[in-house]
């Protein structure tokens, strides 16, 4: 920091990387939480000898610059802190007047606090706030990045897995990952060699990843993604608490599916014969969005107590993780990182050709802002990060409808809710088609899943595979309630099916 520099800031009203202290003849008591909330967020500079008196700021120098500077930095390399600290200093000369400043980087190692963890502070705007229990425990959480998701899990295996969620998964790596080297070796051997497991034994991101529900809850218990479309600017503006829910999923595997699924209604995208409707070099209104939700999956810290979130609203579409983005927001659009906080779980995204190979993606998630002439925002804070894609003007067509079908209507406008009874909830226009008694049957099993015939025939208590085919899905399939993950091709083994939007609405 430049002596203009230093004289810039105190001419603005506020800084949350700058503070003063008079200490004109020693150290005020009140300088040790301003380094603890400096290493705590993204660092800042210590500066003795101003003398600030609300807004106004007074140069009287410091009276012994070298004791000053000693008691400093010997009390951050002393017994104070909980760590070891250091700080860069910086001398000044107003008129004879010295001044001293100190830059106190963001520590690595977090938290950073004095004598006892009640006194662990962060910055927020241009003071210094005692850390809640919540930022505390989000920060002790990330000790451990980077190796928390491959930590192995002593007496799982892959018998823990949901078979449906590792077969759908090995098959869009073999659909679009065909040169994979591991992609034809059995289950178990395929699972060591990607990183679900270690030896047999599954790892913390496997689990999350692919695993059954029961399994995942016994070792992750809070975690749940949960999605919403809203109707309206904000959950107060809203005619009705939100016209879609998705239920509680088994893993993230599965949550994934369903929620791409749905970001397809609000969006321009080509279609493509595939299960997720994007080609692997699709550069669509889905793909800058499906980056997003991917970084929402991989990075989010699955063992604080909030939940990655995506909300649709009317004008914007809402990513918020649990998790601080672990680089400063100011360098996002310039730089490329590539520090993530699961590396085994971005790395089953990309082993599927469902993440960037490099930093978060971020070039990927900005191509949204041509594509439809929205803003893209990101957020962060100790305990969480947040995404905004805002609908621009170029967001068109059945997207444009879909968006404006939310916004609009009353409940007197023939609009019911229909209670699921179970994590989620449906909201649908009342509509004129009727539809068999069985095939509403179907539509009920189906809801916002995806099954196989084998499964759906189990559901329906039914043993004639061609009695199911030809009166009770080919109808649905027909009438435009259920479509085909193959849709070119009917008989293809790995063949699934699930509800369309016409179909969702008949969901009772």
């Amino acid at each position: 920091m430049t002596k203009e520099e230093l004289l810039q800031k105190l001419a603005d009203i506020e800084w949350d990387d700058f503070e003063c202290k008079a200490s004109q003849n020693k150290l005020s008591e009140d300088v040790w939480s301003t380094v603890s909330a400096f290493s705590n967020t993204s660092g800042g500079w210590v500066v003795f000898g101003i003398k600030q008196e609300g807004k106004k700021f007074e140069i009287q120098g410091v009276n012994n610059g070298e004791k000053t500077e000693s008691d400093f930095l010997n009390t951050l390399r002393g017994e104070k802190f909980n760590m070891r600290l250091s700080a860069k200093g910086m001398k000044y000369n107003f008129d004879g007047k010295l001044v001293l400043a100190f830059f106190v980087p963001s520590s690595i190692i977090k938290p950073i606090y004095y004598n006892n963890p009640i006194n662990t502070f962060i910055r927020t705007g241009s003071g210094d706030r005692r850390a809640t229990e919540t930022e505390i425990m989000a920060m002790m959480r990330d000790q451990a990045f980077g190796s928390k998701s491959e930590q192995v899990v002593e007496g799982t295996s892959i018998d823990d897995l949901n078979k449906g969620s590792l077969e759908t998964y090995r098959n869009q790596i073999r659909y679009d990952n065909p040169s994979f080297p591991y992609k034809n070796l059995p289950d178990e051997q395929f699972c060591d060699k990607v990183g679900i497991s270690k030896d047999g034994q599954l790892t913390i991101g496997g689990i999350l990843m692919l695993g059954q529900r029961d399994v995942v809850q016994r070792h992750v218990s809070n975690f749940w993604i949960d999605y919403l479309e809203i109707p309206g600017k904000t959950l107060a503006e809203a005619w009705v608490r939100y016209t879609y829910r998705m239920q509680e999923q088994d893993n993230i595997w599965e949550s994934y599916q369903i929620i791409l699924q749905r970001l397809r209604n609000f969006v321009n995208a080509p279609y493509e014969a595939r299960p997720d409707g994007i080609g692997a070099e699709d550069e669509s209104q889905l793909y800058a969005l499906r980056e997003g939700l991917t970084n929402c999956c991989a990075h989010a810290d699955y063992f604080s107590p909030m939940h990655p979130t995506i909300r649709v609203f009317s004008d914007r579409i809402e990513l918020q993780n649990p998790g601080r983005f672990m680089f400063p927001l100011s360098e996002l659009r310039t730089q490329i990182h590539s520090i993530p906080r699961n590396p085994n779980i971005i790395k089953f995204f990309r082993y599927a050709k469902l993440g960037e190979n490099a930093g978060y993606g971020i070039d990927k998630m900005l191509a949204w802002e041509q594509l439809t002439k929205g803003k893209v925002e990101f957020a962060s804070d100790l305990v969480s990060s947040t995404i905004i894609y805002w609908l621009g003007e170029q967001v068109g067509g059945q997207a444009r409808e879909q968006v404006s079908g939310m916004a609009g209507g009353t409940l007197s406008e023939q609009v019911s809710e229909h209670d699921s009874g179970q994590a989620g909830g449906y909201v649908s226009d009342q509509v004129s088609d009727q539809v068999s008694d069985q095939v509403q049957r179907l539509i009920n099993i189906i809801r916002d899943r995806v099954f196989t015939m084998e499964v759906l025939m189990k559901k329906l208590k039914m043993t004639s595979r061609r009695y199911v085919r030809v009166n009770i899905l080919n109808p649905a399939i027909k009438d435009g309630y259920v479509l085909r993950a193959y849709p070119d091709q009917p008989n293809h083994p790995k063949q699934r099916y699930y509800l369309s939007e016409k179909g969702l609405k008949l969901v009772k």
